[in-house]
């Protein structure tokens, strides 16, 4: 906290202690009661001994004296006052008395010295006082205090010196393309209005979260060197109705100032959802800040030379005033990246970072399907991180792997200890993914295999689709039920017994079937949409579907999920009996190694058994220097066998694997 926030936070308790002094100082004006004693009534209390204590104060000019006092029968908020005539025998009787009763007694009877102590004890106060108010008012009406501008717009002027451009947008080509003409619209209107073309006021990005909309519209007002407003859907809506309307004004008024300039609105969901639907009615404060968020865009004002970009993942619940022409007229999806927009969005973040020889972005992107560009910058950084930690002078696919695994699942719980036995009906498990991802052409192959733990998982394989399509066929989302299905098939037939770790693939497998049966028309029931989401968007998912058939169809539809279910599980039976030694093979495999990747699950299909890893301890000299040059290790030369060996750990080096035919041959 800088000094300047110390003082705004102190500045309102000093005002409240000032005026709760002041309060108490006026009624306490209030109360006290003042006698006004002649000046023989005066004299005859000091000679009676009735006075217990006095006060002489003279006045500006010195012509009289002002005397105050209490008589010994006054009450405590009691107290006389005198006036007399300047006289130096009336301080003499004063002090005659006080030598002989011994009371208060307080002398300013000095002119020449009480004068202009007098004025400063009197206005002094009340001139500091004044001063005070009169700088704090000030402060605050100047715009300190958000009371004060509580209707005021939260838009936010980026004043970043370096400008995001296109060149730090990767993967969106279309989407680019597609924003190009505001750019030429902001830097050259007079290009469009010469043949009376309108730009699109607004600009609705629609896609899942991380996919980069925020950085596309920074870029946009980035290319065309334009203001760039930032603000949240959220910070419209306030308790008080108005308050939102009153921002979105003022928003417009900044950004009239500022023209050509462009407005960027992120989840705009919050403020413009449908009017006048849910449960409970509408919202009065969202309402109206809607309202004059609508007219504003195409109300009787213009406001030219303004660009409203949007930004939700919720396009559904949207009012459809707003996605009419001439507001937000153009809407442009941006999608999870594709395996080439990936790999273009890898190298823009792997800029500053130091990768190892054998990290390739093109694999990376090929085994990464479903990632968004957040992901993908988070995998980076996560490896960036392990690198960091183990000591490392680049990142490797090591860490990548570890990444990769710790964004989809978590950090691996190496401390979870398995019993023997579980550990053998998890490696069963996972194999009987493994194998029919090796026998089925059309399920996904799996990348990876494991059973450490992670989340909430006991093991888990990495399985991804061969090739990245737009559509499915039916044999295809069949065989992807039979992939799910075969952890729990491979546990029956190996173990006679079932257990609960299948539940998240019951769960994929049935929203696969459940979604052939009901939206794509793939089963019995013909080509038929039987169910589809509902304009109901305020009722929460669970309601969320609509149902266009009988519950006679229900129980057919429930009859042709299980139908579906039930052959991909026969099926999936019938090739682990045909494969049961190669599904022993891959399980046993894992309880020795842990973890398998795609190459070495090949390696073992292929020749029955692990590649075995040379020790480096078992290499010589000669061979050690020679493994450091091939994977362009610095400084190895000059190095000893037990430092190469550290050397070659440290950057995480293994010597090449090969079978042991290989090696005999």
């Amino acid at each position: 906290m800088n000094k300047k926030e110390i003082k705004k936070g102190i500045v309102p308790y000093v005002v409240l202690i000032v005026i709760m002094l002041g309060v108490i100082y006026f009624f306490n004006i209030l109360n006290i009661k003042v006698n006004d004693l002649t000046y023989d009534k005066f004299v005859s209390s000091l000679n009676n001994n009735e006075v217990k204590e006095i006060k002489v104060i003279p006045s500006i000019d010195g012509g009289v004296y002002n005397i105050t006092g209490k008589l010994k029968d006054y009450k405590e908020n009691e107290s006389f006052k005198v006036v007399v005539p300047y006289s130096e025998e009336v301080i003499k009787q004063i002090i005659t008395a006080n030598e002989k009763y011994d009371f208060k007694f307080e002398n300013q009877s000095d002119p020449n010295n009480s004068i202009w102590l007098v004025a400063v004890l009197n206005f002094l106060p009340i001139i500091l006082i004044g001063v005070f108010f009169f700088v704090f008012l000030s402060k605050q009406v100047g715009g300190n205090n958000k009371s004060f501008d509580f209707g005021k717009s939260r838009a936010k002027l980026d004043d970043h010196q370096k400008k995001v451009t296109f060149n730090e947008v990767a993967g969106l080509k279309e989407e680019k393309e597609e924003l190009h003409e505001l750019i030429d619209f902001l830097k050259n209107p007079k290009r469009f209005q010469k043949l009376g073309a309108r730009i699109p006021k607004g600009v609705l990005l629609v896609g899942p979260p991380g996919t980069g909309k925020t950085l596309l519209a920074r870029a946009v007002a980035g290319e065309a060197n334009v203001p760039f407003y930032y603000i949240s859907g959220s910070d419209f809506v306030e308790l008080f109705v108005g308050v939102g309307a009153s921002r979105v004004r003022d928003m417009f008024n900044q950004a009239k100032h500022n023209a050509p300039c462009l407005i960027f609105i992120d989840e705009i969901d919050a403020v413009g959802r449908q009017r006048g639907t849910g449960l409970g009615g509408g919202h009065d404060e969202r309402e109206q800040t809607l309202n004059q968020l609508l007219t504003e865009m195409d109300g009787f004002g213009a406001n030219e030379g303004i660009i409203i970009i949007a930004a939700t993942n919720r396009a559904d619940v949207l009012d459809p005033a707003l996605l009419r022409p001439g507001r937000f007229d153009r809407q442009v999806t941006v999608n999870l990246p594709d395996v080439k927009a990936r790999e273009e969005i890898l190298a823009v973040h792997a800029r500053n970072k130091i990768l190892a020889k054998d990290v390739t972005l093109t694999n990376l992107a090929k085994r990464t399907p479903g990632f968004s560009g957040a992901d993908l910058e988070n995998l980076l950084n996560e490896a960036a991180l392990l690198a960091v930690r183990r000591n490392k002078e680049a990142i490797t696919m090591s860490e990548i792997d570890e990444a990769t695994d710790r964004v989809l699942m978590g950090p691996a719980k190496k401390s979870k200890k398995y019993t023997e036995e579980e550990k053998k009906l998890v490696a069963y498990h996972e194999a009987g993914h493994v194998v029919l991802g090796l026998k089925l052409n059309s399920a996904n192959v799996v990348q990876k295999v494991t059973i450490i733990p992670r989340s909430y998982a006991g093991g888990y394989a990495m399985m991804v689709p061969k090739e990245e399509k737009y559509t499915q066929t039916k044999r295809e989302l069949l065989e992807q039920i039979t992939g799910l299905l075969g952890g729990r098939v491979s546990e029956e037939l190996n173990f006679g017994e079932i257990t609960t770790g299948a539940h998240n693939d019951f769960e994929k497998a049935t929203k696969i079937a459940r979604s052939m049966v009901t939206e794509y028309g793939m089963s019995d029931l013909g080509p038929v949409q039987l169910e589809h989401q509902s304009e109901g968007v305020f009722l929460g998912r669970d309601y969320n579907k609509s149902r266009n058939f009988s519950d006679i169809v229900a129980h057919e539809i429930d009859e042709e999920i299980r139908k579906i279910v039930g052959e991909c599980y026969q099926k999936a039976t019938e090739i682990l009996k045909e494969n049961k030694d190669l599904v022993k093979l891959i399980a046993e495999a894992l309880m020795e190694r842990e973890t398998l990747t795609k190459e070495q699950i090949e390696f073992l299909v292929e020749h029955k058994e692990l590649p075995k890893e040379t020790e480096l301890e078992d290499m010589t000299l000669e061979e050690l220097k020679e493994l450091a040059k091939e994977k362009d290790i610095k400084g190895y030369s000059k190095l000893n066998k037990e430092e190469l060996i550290d050397l070659l750990r440290v950057n995480d080096v293994k010597p090449e694997l090969e079978s042991s035919d290989t090696k005999e041959e």
